[in-house]
């Protein structure tokens, strides 16, 4: 029965993190153009112990946030947590397909003076050669769109 329910209580929270990934992607996507939803999304990040893709996000929705803030320190302040971000994430998880395409998506747009470009190549590759690897057709479709651009 310990069984049962532990296999239960897993497979909700498994699922409660698939949704709340679902709604994280999307919300990544509307950040760019609207500033409360990237405010929004920090706020929850800051509020929570991080997994590691999470924290990955969290670092993607401070460099969207360096886009939205029009004050130069802040904008500074604002992408250097998100490089410390998405880099932690991607030493608790290398090789982890979704933190590298955050990566890859937020040194792409970054601009080149701040010398966050270093990883594009391989990152790029990377994405190219596994992009059949990825199960979730929305994240699928977003890796294509930044390949793409």
């Amino acid at each position: 029965m310990k069984k049962f329910i532990s296999a239960v209580v897993f497979s909700l929270t498994t699922f409660a993190s698939a949704q709340n990934l679902d709604l994280i992607r999307k919300n990544y996507q509307k950040a760019v153009e609207d500033k409360k939803v990237c405010k929004e999304m920090i706020f929850q990040f800051e509020k929570k112990n991080n997994t590691g893709i999470e924290l990955a996000y969290f670092g993607a929705f401070q460099a969207v946030w360096a886009k939205h803030t029009s004050n130069p320190f802040e904008k500074l302040n604002s992408f250097n947590k998100a490089k410390k971000n998405i880099e932690k994430a991607l030493q608790q998880e290398p090789d982890h397909l979704e933190t590298i395409f955050i990566r890859y998506s937020v040194q792409k747009k970054s601009p080149a003076f701040l010398g966050y470009k270093n990883n594009l190549k391989d990152d790029k590759n990377l994405l190219s050669r596994n992009i059949d690897n990825i199960s979730n057709p929305f994240l699928k479709d977003m890796i294509i769109q930044i390949l793409k651009s």
